[in-house]
């Protein structure tokens, strides 16, 4: 290993840092340009020759820019309409350069009109005021879990699979987890406690514990990640009758599969340098297993989504006639030519050749080739019906390219295989970008927790003082809060579950490798108060439906923005200023500890808020982390923030400890 180097930027010592200045040269001289590649997919004729041009150059350019407002929060509208509204304008007839930009537009085929696409450079984004106020408008909407930057094409198969609050979900090979991001949303639509769930499963260690980070944002009790190869996904048991045990069935599988990659060239620019056909050829079986694999964890009648961000027909319509054959008219694939109105998308195919590393072509009589490579026979493109796939080309709608397909399950297919319970690999595999697999041991994040989950008797007197202080009702099912350490005891975080979840956790603590799941309930605080425990944000989307307290005060939008822009306010100077003296009364008589106000924003037709704050002897402080004030400051009253602003950045850990630091303060200058 070479030794780490310190280097110096602007006078400071940076230890350990990478010189880019080499690594950027090498990117901008990186030719966009494959020999192989092209004659492969002009030899294909996906597409009519006449077109070849345009989709060689999209595939040449930088994606646009695109993300979709998070559907399931009852402010989404909101969002929207502040971006149509604060943003859109001034995005329109923008000039640049001397050439006039495309304005923004709505992506025609995502409901509600909630995803959007910008198409212009990077350099425009970074150098004209306007974009670089909607990149900001972006970044602090996307940390607060309002928005999710996403390709357009990677938001077509959640849209497809049609999840409902009453399903129960797979997402087979998860991370990075936008589309597992947008089955939460549509689990929560409309409805804060759904019945169902989804189990998001990464066969990557480091990778499923980096998609804990993209999906906490959504604040949902009704997820679990796993990590298992995806091949050998785990039965996961739900009970037993007469001392056999029962397996769960899911009503929604999505199996976005490992893939070649070429569909996302335009970002991944390694592709070019990279791609030879033999990366489709050995990906194909680990494809085709993931898939089958998928289609016996199905309910019957249950609907599974296969897709890849390939183009090659050996990893997209070969993957799918295969598992067609296995499973004969116990499954069908679904036509969604009515579906995703205003997406310009093409069929499916039925034949194709087998093309080697060396640019050879294949026969099935040939030696060390796989039988599931070939297209199938003319009868079985009768009965399999691959122009149902949806394939989506880069150049068709300045996308990347994506490959798409809706399995139903007619009924459950009855053999020794769809039952046994699977083997699953001692060696983890990564695919590289040529479809080579290698081991590969990572190093988990710093935040990873593999300790296990513990539930908690409800009668716990920890547990039985915040029912009580928060005077939470018996419809919150309180045998779901669990801790995460061996010891079993509430000392720091306490957790809340669903209740589907809880019983799926508790069955399999033998089979399933947990990773994450629940939201933070409970955090401990100062011990010298009442409770010793405070309801942790993440958790009120929940929790507010349940509470019934003197400890909730409504309060006025002015109050808000005082508590946003200024930390620790006394009560005294809050009534000097006739902000509302009412919500003072009712604050002095509190004990001190967590809190909340409540919002009344019906006057403008706005969701109403509800927010923690830290009730002291003197002052009170709103508990909401930096991210979340930048946003409440701007969608609520339009004041606009940096990232460099040191503003208020009230961290809900430390506010008992400033609290106690301020009163002490005021203490002091009181006696001089």
């Amino acid at each position: 290993m070479g030794k780490r180097r310190n280097f110096k930027k602007n006078g400071k010592k940076t230890f350990g840092a990478r010189d880019d200045s080499r690594a950027q040269k090498n990117w901008s001289d990186l030719v966009k340009e494959n020999e192989n590649w092209e004659k492969y997919y002009r030899d294909l004729a996906l597409f009519p020759s006449e077109q070849w041009d345009e989709f060689k150059k999209t595939c040449q350019a930088p994606l646009p820019l695109t993300f979709r407002i998070t559907g399931s929060r009852a402010h989404a509208q909101e969002i929207l309409e502040m971006f149509k509204e604060r943003h859109l304008p001034n995005l329109t007839n923008v000039e640049f350069e001397n050439e006039i930009l495309k304005a923004p537009m709505e992506l025609p085929w995502y409901p509600d009109h909630l995803a959007w696409q910008l198409d212009v450079p990077k350099t425009v984004i970074r150098k004209n005021e306007q974009f670089a106020k909607t990149q900001r408008f972006l970044v602090v909407e996307n940390a607060v879990g309002n928005i999710s930057r996403q390709e357009a094409v990677s938001m077509i198969p959640p849209i497809v699979l049609e999840v409902e609050p009453h399903h129960t979900v797979l997402d087979m090979c998860a991370a990075p987890g936008s589309k597992t991001a947008q089955m939460i949303e549509a689990l929560h639509k409309n409805i804060d406690e759904p019945t169902g769930f989804i189990v998001a499963n990464d066969a990557d260690s480091k990778r499923s514990h980096m998609l804990v980070h993209q999906l906490k944002r959504l604040n949902s009790a009704n997820l679990m990640v796993v990590n298992h190869d995806a091949q050998f996904f785990p039965r996961i048991k739900i009970g037993s009758n007469n001392g056999t045990n029962n397996f769960l069935k899911f009503d929604r599988i999505l199996c976005d599969v490992p893939c070649s990659g070429d569909g996302t060239m335009r970002k991944n620019v390694n592709v070019w340098k990279n791609w030879t056909p033999q990366g489709a050829l050995g990906l194909h079986t680990v494809q085709l297993n993931i898939l089958l694999r998928g289609l016996n964890l199905l309910q019957s009648g249950g609907r599974l989504v296969y897709s890849t961000c390939s183009m090659n027909p050996i990893e997209n319509e070969a993957v799918v006639a295969e598992a067609l054959r296995r499973w004969g008219d116990k499954v069908k694939l679904v036509n969604c030519d009515e579906k995703l109105s205003g997406l310009i998308r093409s069929q499916g195919i039925s034949s194709w050749p087998v093309i080697d590393r060396t640019m050879t072509a294949k026969t099935k009589e040939d030696e060390s080739v796989v039988k599931s490579w070939f297209p199938p026979t003319e009868e079985e493109s009768k009965n399999f019906q691959l122009q149902n796939c949806i394939r989506v080309y880069p150049h068709q709608q300045n996308t990347g390219g994506f490959f798409i397909t809706v399995f139903e399950k007619l009924e459950e297919k009855i053999s020794s295989s769809a039952n046994e319970e699977p083997q699953p690999k001692r060696v983890k595999l990564e695919i590289n970008e040529t479809g080579a697999s290698a081991e590969k041991k990572e190093r988990l994040p710093r935040d990873a927790n593999e300790e296990p989950f513990v539930f908690i008797d409800p009668q716990h007197e920890a547990l039985k003082t915040c029912w009580g202080f928060y005077g939470i009702d018996d419809k919150f099912d309180k045998d779901t809060c669990l801790v995460r350490n061996a010891t079993g005891e509430p000392t720091r975080v306490v957790y809340t579950v669903s209740p589907s979840l809880k019983e799926i956790i508790k069955a399999n603590e033998d089979r399933l490798k947990i990773i994450y799941s629940g939201v933070k309930l409970f955090v401990s605080q100062r011990s010298d108060i009442e409770c010793s425990w405070r309801i942790q944000s993440e958790a009120l989307p929940i929790m507010k439906h349940h509470m019934s307290s003197n400890r909730i005060v409504d309060t006025n939008l002015d109050l808000l923005k005082l508590l946003l822009v200024e930390s620790f306010p006394s009560f005294d100077s809050i009534k000097s200023q006739g902000i509302d003296d009412q919500f003072v009364s009712q604050m002095i008589e509190l004990s001190s500890g967590c809190a909340f106000i409540s919002v009344n924003r019906k006057a403008e037709d706005k969701e109403n808020l509800f927010l923690p704050v830290w009730k002291g002897s003197r002052c009170v402080n709103l508990m909401v982390c930096k991210e979340d004030t930048h946003e409440l400051l701007y969608r609520i009253f339009n004041i606009e923030s940096s990232a460099k602003d040191k503003s208020k950045d009230n961290v809900e850990k430390k506010d008992s400890k400033e609290e106690a630091q301020e009163e002490e303060k005021e203490d002091n200058e009181n006696v001089k």
